[in-house]
């Protein structure tokens, strides 16, 4: 089982291949090349490697698999726009006994839920917060999320739970983008340049929140808040839901500064595409900061782990956002 000082000790490497790149390992390192002559641009040792997040067309030999399983190194693939293709992790898999009590967990217990979204509401109400702008939507904002964290504890009913869920995101959003042109959240529809975005920044959380999922060996198709559906990762999504303020604060911060302009996108069946060109700057833009919270999401998804171990959602220590 991964430790806190793992953490520390190991890096998380995001690996931009959409250039000609390549990937070898040598003399139990894993080299970075370019060009057909091969130029060695940097090396990384593999006992330093936590996870490998590879951008772009690359072939995956079998010393390198070999090397990351040894090594327990989680290697995500992610196509040059930026979605994911191919995952693989070794980490604890033979933990059954977690396994089995995910797969035997009360469908009706909402506890770990309305934690989980509890988190949530707390860390949106503080990145509201940290606008320091008192405008009208905000104050409302904030006072509705106050309201839903007073009243939280009472609610039982796994529909209610969702319901307050989605009317506080809905909120959220109309407040914080407010002066963005903002006009409603719809997840994969791409209809304006934020919401390809938001889907841009929440892709890549999504895979940054697996691999530590992998690392205590669950099974992350069986959620508590999001329930089963076909193919759906439900605990990925679950457990990201307290992280997705990082997301949303980088992309009002990029706003302010232009870093995320209309230009970026092509539109195409009135779809945002984002171009070619800008798979790398925004990529960058996002796996920064998440690298930067690791040892803070290592240690939510350890809390959770003990908890669920337990059956207690009570014992969860919650992700506040500073």
């Amino acid at each position: 089982m991964f430790t806190s000082k793992d953490i520390e000790c190991r890096s998380i490497f995001v690996i931009n291949c959409i250039k000609e790149r390549n990937l070898r390992v040598s003399s139990g390192e894993l080299l970075l090349e370019e060009g057909d002559e091969h130029k060695t641009l940097t090396k990384f040792p593999f006992q330093k490697i936590l996870a490998l997040f590879i951008i772009g067309p690359i072939t995956i030999t079998t010393p390198l698999l070999e090397k990351c399983k040894k090594f327990d190194v989680a290697l995500v693939v992610m196509k040059s726009n930026l979605r994911p293709v191919f995952f693989w992790a070794n980490h604890a898999e033979a933990n059954f006994l977690l396994h089995q009590k995910q797969y035997f967990f009360e469908k009706t217990d909402i506890s770990f839920a309305r934690e989980i979204v509890r988190n949530k509401i707390t860390n949106q109400r503080k990145t509201l917060e940290k606008t320091r702008l008192k405008t009208s939507k905000i104050l409302e904002a904030r006072q509705i999320c106050d309201n839903a964290l007073d009243n939280l504890g009472g609610i039982e009913d796994y529909n209610e739970l969702m319901g307050t869920e989605g009317y506080i995101s809905k909120k959220f959003f109309e407040s914080y983008f407010d002066g963005f042109n903002w006009t409603v959240r719809l997840p994969r529809a791409k209809n304006d340049a934020i919401n390809a975005t938001l889907d841009i920044g929440y892709t890549i959380l999504f895979n940054y929140i697996e691999v530590f999922l992998r690392l205590f060996g669950f099974d992350p198709y069986i959620g508590v808040y999001h329930r089963l559906w076909f193919k759906r990762k439900s605990l990925v999504c679950d457990i990201m839901e307290p992280f997705r303020c990082i997301i949303d604060a980088k992309i009002r911060k990029a706003l302010n500064l232009k870093q995320i302009k209309e230009d970026d996108f092509n539109i195409v069946k009135k779809e945002y595409l984002l171009k070619f060109e800008k798979y790398s700057d925004y990529s960058a833009l996002f796996f920064q900061d998440l690298v930067d919270y690791k040892k803070e999401i290592f240690k939510f998804v350890q809390s959770y782990y003990r908890a669920f171990m337990k059956g207690r959602a009570d014992l969860m220590d919650l992700f506040i956002l500073e």
